[in-house]
C-alpha cells in the first residue's frame, strides 16, 4: 500500500526533516501542532496542517485520540511520529494500525518487547549479543533488588526498565546506599513513565557510548555503521560523531553484526539504534537498550553512508522490501553533529525563550542544517530546548573538526542565548581532537570551566 497523505505527529526540526523527504516522494504532508506551534516551519513547509490541542504536549502531541482524530479528518494514510512524545508508545503504534492506518515504524509488539529494557537485555541475550553483566528481568521490590546487587557487585547503575533520556537512572557505590538509591529511582520512573519497574547494571567507570544504526522491513536487516555519542551532560548527547573514532576494523565488524542478527531476531521494521556501551580498558563492547525509532543524530548516520533513512522508513511501512543489501552501504569520511539548544552553557544550561532576531547558517560543501528557526520565529517555552542541529562531513576526523570550527563562527543566532560558545570550546578542546573522551567526561570538563 503507498503512502499518500502523510501525518506527522511531532514538531521542531524533525517534522521538518520528516515533511522534506515525504514531499520528494511525492507524499502529501500534513503537520499535527500544537496551538503553540501554528506559526512554526514544519507548518509553513507541509501542504496542510490541524491543530491537536493547546500548548501542552500532554493535551496536543502526547494526546493518542487527538493524533488519531486528526488524521481521520485530514484523510491521512500513515503517521510518522518522529522521535519523543508517541514514538515509542506500543499502545498508540497498535491504535494507529487498529483504525487502518500506517505506521511509520515497528510494529507494537516489538516496540513492547525492545522498550522494555529488561526484556531487551534478555532478547539480545537470547541472540548471542553480549550485554552488561546485571539483574534478570524486572525488579520492584528493595529486598530483591539489593540481593541482586549483592551479586552483580559494586559500583552499579539503576535504571528505570521503562526510561529513556537519562530518567529513573542512579549511580550506586556501594550496599549502604543501594536502598535509598533504589527508591529514588524508582519514585522518578513512576513519575516520568509511569511504571516503577526497575533493573540493574554493572557500571563501567570510562565507558564510551557507541550506537549501531539499522533498517529493517521485518525480515531482514542491515547495519548503517555505528555513531559515538559519548559526549553527554546529565545523559543527554550533546555532540555525536560517525563513525566512532576508537574502534577498530574487527571490533567495528563484530558490533555492527550484532545490532544486525538482534534486529533480525525480533522482526524489526523501519529504522532503529542499538546503544552499546564500550569499555576502554578491556575493548569489550555490551548492547544496553535499542530505541525503537529514528534519532536525533541520525544525520551523520546518512552523512557518512549516503543513505537516506527517512526515506527507506517510509518506503519499508508502506510494504516495500529493504532496497538495500550490506554490500551495498560503504562509509565514507567522516561527520559531527552539533545540538543547538535554547540554553545558556554559562548559567546551569539554563533554558533561554525569545524571538530570532537574526540568522545566519553557515555553508560550504560537507554542511548540512537541520532547524526549526526562521527569522522572526518566537521560540514557544513549553518543549525541549534544541533548536537546530548543525552537521558538518569531510574525509576524515582532522579535517571535519576544521570544517565544523569554521561552521559554528559562521553561524549566528540572534534574540536568545543557545549552546553555540560551547561547542566552539569543545572543538578547541584537546581531549575531544584527540578523542579522548568517555561518557563521564563532559561533566567534569564543565565543572572545571565553571572553576576558571
Amino acid at each position: 500500500m503507498a503512502i499518500q497523505r502523510l501525518l506527522i505527529a511531532n514538531r521542531g526540526e524533525i517534522a521538518v526533516r520528516i515533511i522534506r523527504a515525504a514531499r520528494e516522494l511525492g507524499i502529501h504532508t500534513i503537520a499535527a501542532h500544537s496551538s503553540a506551534d501554528k506559526t512554526s516551519l514544519a507548518v509553513r513547509l507541509a501542504d496542510e496542517a490541524v491543530e491537536i490541542g493547546p500548548a501542552q504536549a500532554a493535551k496536543s502531541y502526547l494526546n493518542q485520540a487527538a493524533v488519531l482524530q486528526a488524521a481521520a479528518d485530514t484523510r491521512a494514510d500513515a503517521i510518522h511520529p518522529g522521535y519523543g512524545f508517541l514514538a515509542e508508545n506500543a499502545a498508540f503504534a497498535r491504535a494507529v494500525t487498529e483504525a487502518g492506518l500506517i505506521f511509520v515504524g515497528p510494529d507494537a509488539a516489538t516496540i513492547e518487547q525492545m522498550g522494555d529494557k529488561a526484556q531487551a537485555r534478555a532478547t539480545a541475550q537470547a541472540a548471542g549479543v553480549p550485554v552488561v553483566p546485571g539483574s534478570d528481568g524486572v525488579l520492584r521490590d528493595a529486598e530483591t533488588a539489593a540481593a541482586a546487587a549483592e551479586h552483580i557487585g559494586f559500583p552499579l547503575m539503576i535504571k528505570a526498565a521503562a526510561g529513556g533520556g537519562g530518567k529513573g537512572i542512579r549511580v550506586v557505590e556501594n550496599a549502604a546506599d543501594f536502598a535509598a538509591a533504589f527508591q529514588a529511582a524508582q519514585r522518578e520512573g513512576l513519575g516520568a513513565f509511569g511504571d516503577d519497574g526497575m533493573y540493574l547494571e554493572r557500571f563501567i567507570a570510562r565507558a564510551r557510548h557507541i550506537e549501531v544504526q539499522i533498517i529493517g522491513d521485518g525480515t531482514r536487516a542491515v547495519h548503517c555503521f555505528e555513531r559515538e555519542c559519548s559526549l553527554q551532560r546529565r545523559r543527554q548527547k550533546v555532540f555525536e560523531e560517525a563513525p566512532s573514532p576508537v574502534l577498530d576494523a574487527a571490533t567495528r565488524q563484530a558490533l555492527c553484526a550484532s545490532a544486525v542478527a538482534l534486529a533480525e531476531a525480533v522482526h524489526y521494521r523501519g529504522a532503529g539504534t542499538l546503544e552499546y556501551l564500550y569499555d576502554d580498558t578491556s575493548g569489550e563492547f555490551y548492547f544496553i537498550e535499542m530505541n525503537t525509532r529514528i534519532q536525533v543524530e541520525h544525520p551523520i548516520t546518512e552523512m557518512v553512508t549516503g543513505v537516506d533513512l527517512v526515506r527507506e522508513m517510509l518506503a519499508v511501512a508502506a510494504g516495500a522490501p529493504l532496497s538495500l543489501h550490506q554490500d551495498d552501504i560503504r562509509l565514507h569520511g567522516a561527520a559531527i553533529e552539533c545540538r543547538i539548544n535554547a540554553e545558556d552553557p554559562f548559567q546551569q544550561f539554563m533554558p533561554n525563550i525569545g524571538q530570532i532576531e537574526q540568522l545566519q547558517w553557515p555553508a560550504g560543501p560537507g554542511v548540512r542544517i537541520d532547524s526549526m528557526l526562521y527569522p522572526g520565529y518566537s521560540v514557544p517555552p513549553f518543549y525541549d530546548s534544541m533548536l537546530a542541529k548543525i552537521i558538518v562531513w569531510d574525509q576524515d576526523r582532522a579535517a571535519v573538526l576544521r570544517r565544523l570550527r569554521r561552521a559554528l563562527q559562521e553561524t549566528e543566532i540572534g534574540g536568545l542565548k543557545t549552546t553555540l560558545p560551547l561547542h566552539l570550546a569543545l572543538v578547541d578542546d584537546t581531549a575531544v581532537q584527540e578523542a579522548q573522551y568517555h561518557t563521564g567526561w563532559l561533566e567534569g570538563w564543565l565543572e572545571q570551566l565553571k572553576a576558571e
